[in-house]
């Protein structure tokens, strides 16, 4: 299904979120060592669980609410609400103020608005587009995506070191941009049967809707399959994750100088700050590059030996980053990295839009994202873990996670053909 034939709801979104997500990894990959040299190793951990924890009932909440209130609505809301969580950090990392904690509340609320916004853009995305299409549709917009990951951690190695709050700034006025023209231009895509059913509710005392909440999501975890699948994703994510948290503490603290490229006397040496913003873009970049193709690819095959097989290739990854010391070793280990990355895009997110019934669409795909909101809440230990127990453990650590997520992979398969039988 190629953009030209696409819903104008997909294309405006498609615009829209592409120029933040530049803005946002501008200034994203590099929070962990912001938070880090502000308050040390163990506290970042630990304030980062916290803040996690907050996104998670975001997210659960957040997909309750694109079902019973419309997926448009929820997209503007957590739109206005990172303009002011993003507003709030840009204030606290100004060199007026410099309160860093002040910035870390203000993250929180950028990524609890967050994380309201994932599941209706996500419904959204199954609402208007068929089937057969949806892990094409996904899949070029997780290209989209991680266009923003080759350029903007190149951005913020220039720009952000020396002028945080500048970027924040940016990233604040674009969310009030994006909220607007969305407002605008976007059309509702709640199935009108859902919207009735929630007409025909108003009026109810308040603590019905928890009631009805915490009884929809009884029934999601009460579905073997989805459970399972939601389970490996977050072992799986302890590793993903890790390129935005344990990474750049690693590189910052084991390489003092990595060479791309050297003739005679004359060496083009990055620092491991630099290393680091590269090879995110590298990441990026690879992304960009192969998603369609890489997801293409994986058409061929099963989803048990594609989600199985990537689960396999992170193990690897993550194992082989601790293993590396030049640039053109971390490279190879990034390849390594974004293949299992690429793998499960694209089909995992096809899967959930299958396994989901019509009426549970945005919760579904609200809990099917806890796999990186409670993997989230959870990665953020890696950093004080490392200190403790140093990187070979730790990066040991994850690997074993990763292997674990495979195996259930392969519980929740067989579950899956059972019941199809």
């Amino acid at each position: 299904m190629k953009i030209k034939d696409w819903d104008s709801n997909l294309k405006i979104r498609l615009g829209g979120e592409v120029t933040f997500n530049i803005i946002f990894w501008t200034f994203f990959p590099f929070l962990a060592i912001y938070f880090a040299n502000s308050f040390g190793k163990g506290l970042t951990g630990i304030l980062l669980v916290l803040s996690q924890a907050l996104s998670v009932l975001g997210n659960l909440l957040g997909g309750y609410c694109a079902d019973r209130f419309g997926r448009k609505r929820m997209m503007v809301i957590a739109s206005y609400g990172q303009a002011i969580g993003y507003g709030i950090f840009a204030c606290a990392a100004s060199p007026w103020v410099s309160m860093p904690i002040v910035g870390f509340l203000g993250f929180s609320l950028a990524s609890l608005a967050g994380s309201l916004y994932w599941p209706a853009s996500q419904a959204m995305v199954a609402d208007v587009v068929k089937e057969e299409h949806r892990s094409g549709v996904f899949a070029i917009f997780y290209t989209a995506a991680n266009i923003a990951v080759v350029i903007g951690p190149l951005l913020g190695s220039i720009l952000y070191t020396d002028n945080p709050y500048v970027v924040l700034a940016a990233a604040s006025g674009f969310c009030v941009i994006l909220a607007l023209l969305m407002s605008r231009t976007l059309r509702e895509s709640l199935p009108a049967h859902l919207a009735e059913r929630h007409q025909s509710k108003i009026g109810e005392p308040w603590f019905h809707f928890l009631i009805t909440q915490l009884r929809d999501y009884r029934i999601i975890a009460a579905d073997r399959v989805f459970l399972l699948f939601v389970l490996a994703g977050v072992l799986l994510s302890q590793t993903f994750m890790q390129l935005d948290l344990l990474l750049p503490v690693f590189l910052k603290e084991n390489v003092q100088s990595a060479t791309i490229f050297s003739y005679n006397n004359w060496n083009l040496q990055l620092s491991g700050k630099q290393l680091f913003g590269v090879i995110v873009s590298e990441n990026g970049l690879l992304v960009t590059l192969f998603t369609v193709l890489v997801t293409k690819w994986m058409l061929a095959y099963k989803d048990r030996y594609v989600f199985i097989g990537g689960a396999l290739f992170y193990a690897a990854g993550i194992a082989m980053f601790n293993q590396m010391s030049t640039f053109w070793g971390f490279t190879l280990a990034i390849a390594v990295f974004t293949l299992a990355e690429l793998m499960s895009a694209g089909p995992q997110q096809a899967f959930v839009s299958r396994l989901a019934p019509d009426h549970m669409r945005g919760q579904y795909f609200a809990a099917s994202s806890l796999r990186f909101t409670l993997g989230r809440t959870i990665a953020p230990l890696s950093i004080p873990l490392s200190e403790w127990v140093g990187f070979s453990w730790t990066f040991g650590l994850l690997a074993g996670l990763a292997v674990l997520g495979a195996v259930l992979y392969n519980v929740m398969f067989n579950y899956h053909d059972r019941q199809a039988a």
